[in-house]
């Protein structure tokens, strides 16, 4: 146990990221199954309004800042070396210090439950002035703030640390235009992160020094500006959205290729509509403001539409890997393709949010709900099971249970669907997001029955996929170094990986260093 503690091993790290992660996971679900229990009929009591707004809360802040966003971050502190033939990341006790950060901030956030007055309240936004007021915004609110400042802080100096370390430890013929394509995503999320984090770090303080000391920087009774506030939250808000979708990006066309037997379709416009998605991301931050009266709408509209184009050229790579494959519907595979069905939906209806005249129609109700949950619940969401069931046996040297797996994709699958499908109608309905009960009118109670029902699905798979984890590891039956003949260098090594990543390096000559491996042996044994 000391040695976990105390580890700088960059493979540790990345196990205790992504065991911490699914740890919030299973946090965040129990109280998403209290929002769907509370919504499962009209004029519901079983949660007052600001029990809700304190669970509501959390369970955003939660799945934002403390799962999917993390997630990636963890997985490639355990493949980042892996992927480019070095034995760690280049700043090992930083590494550590940033993992240790991201634990106790989590954990503060959560502290909020057991402070007087309970947790925080104001939304996983906390708009001023609604998170200045006295009610519902007391010490859990000021726990909130200190927990993500330094989830902040942990990200920036994990993400400096990948990015010295591909730039700088790269193994010998490892050149940029071989490594692969998670990393690369992996890059363009150092590089948002780099931009979009010191803001959200700059308006924590502010918020904390208002609420404290008297700072009025949103106080418009004072001089202050509540705009203010919301135009530097977005700054980091929209990017975040990325930050959050690019690394699964990077898992996605992992997955495909390996199962597809095609090396990466376009593999130069991956990795440019990456860097094209960070670059116009830094310009869409306002859409989220359109109804504020305060942005340049037609301008920010425009960037929201344009950053749709890179977003398709991935959906083009991933289909022409796949055209004419020998596809192999591996659990990660199935996981795969329910991300890019899922995340389609969630990219269409985010088109019609970047158009204002809808934007004004939609604006504040579950129509909005359905889009971001499409966009990181059936995407990110997905594609981070679908890492867990590809990376598993490298990680722990045993491979899960395919037949669970499946079965855990599709209760998943359906269960969204049927959680979340229906809400785009709630809020063509005009159901508010953020109400705690609601009137027995038009169709809601129908959908919101229906949501709820669906959630209950959806709990049931990732209860299956935890028992799957906990049978499988304790059977133990060895995996081989390469179950899936995967394409890179992670798959050429033991598994789990010793020490310092490789026994020997294989000579890299190519984007696919384990394919190349493969064919040498399959002509030597002719």
């Amino acid at each position: 146990m000391i040695e976990w503690l105390t580890t700088t091993n960059h493979k540790k790290i990345g196990i205790m990221y992504i065991a911490s992660t699914l740890m919030f996971f299973a946090f965040a679900g129990i109280l998403a199954l209290l929002i769907r229990a509370q919504l499962a009929v009209p004029n519901n009591t079983m949660l007052g309004p600001n029990t809700y707004n304190q669970i509501f809360t959390l369970h955003g802040t939660a799945m934002i800042f403390l799962v999917i966003a993390p997630f990636g971050v963890g997985l490639a502190n355990f493949l980042i070396p892996l992927q480019i033939g070095a034995p760690d990341l280049a700043f090992p006790r930083l590494n550590a210090a940033g993992f240790w950060l991201f634990i106790v901030g989590g954990l503060t956030v959560f502290a909020g439950l057991a402070a007087y007055g309970g947790a925080a309240a104001a939304g996983w936004t906390a708009y001023a002035p609604l998170s200045e007021l006295s009610v519902g915004t007391g010490a859990g609110q000021d726990l909130w703030i200190i927990g993500l400042l330094m989830v902040s802080v942990s990200t920036l100096i994990t993400v400096i640390n990948f990015m010295v370390t591909v730039f700088l430890f790269r193994a010998p013929g490892m050149t940029m235009w071989r490594i692969p394509i998670f990393t690369w995503e992996m890059i363009a999320t150092g590089v948002l992160v780099l931009f979009a984090f010191p803001p959200l770090t700059a308006v924590l303080f502010m918020l904390l020094i208002e609420r404290h000391l008297g700072g009025h920087f949103f106080d418009p009774s004072s001089g202050g500006n509540p705009i203010l506030y919301q135009h530097l939250f977005w700054w980091f808000g929209h990017p975040e959205v990325y930050v959050m979708i690019l690394p699964y990006f990077g898992i996605v066309t992992e997955i495909v290729a390996t199962f597809s037997r095609k090396p990466v379709f376009g593999y130069v416009g991956m990795v440019i509509s990456a860097f094209a998605i960070s670059g116009l991301s830094l310009g869409v931050w306002a859409h989220h403001m359109f109804t504020t009266g305060a942005v340049a709408n037609a301008f920010f509209s425009g960037m929201s539409f344009l950053i749709a184009i890179p977003t398709g050229v991935k959906f083009v790579n991933w289909i022409g890997t796949m055209w004419k494959g020998a596809i192999e519907f591996s659990t990660a595979m199935l996981f795969a393709i329910g991300f890019m069905l899922n995340f389609l939906i969630g990219g269409i209806t985010g088109v019609l949010v970047a158009s204002p005249p809808i934007d004004y129609a939609v604006h504040d109700s579950y129509f909005i709900v359905q889009h971001f949950h499409y966009t990181l619940g059936g995407g990110s969401m997905f594609a981070l099971f679908g890492a867990l069931f590809f990376w598993f046996p490298k990680i722990f040297g045993v491979t899960l249970n395919e037949r669970m797996g499946k079965l855990t994709f599709w209760l998943t699958f359906v269960g969204f669907n049927v959680t979340f499908l229906p809400m785009g109608f709630m809020g063509l309905e005009g159901m508010a997001r953020r109400v705690y009960t609601y009137p027995n009118v038009a169709h809601l109670a129908l959908l919101n029955a229906i949501a709820s029902a669906g959630a209950g699905i959806l709990a049931i798979g990732f209860i299956l996929f935890f028992v799957n984890v906990f049978v499988s590891v304790r059977r133990g039956e060895p995996a081989p170094d390469d179950p899936w003949h995967g394409y890179s260098l992670e798959w050429l090594t033991s598994s789990p990986p010793p020490e310092f990543n490789f026994k020997t390096l294989p000579p890299i000559r190519s984007k696919n260093p384990a394919w190349d491996v493969d064919r040498a042996q399959d002509a030597a044994a002719l």
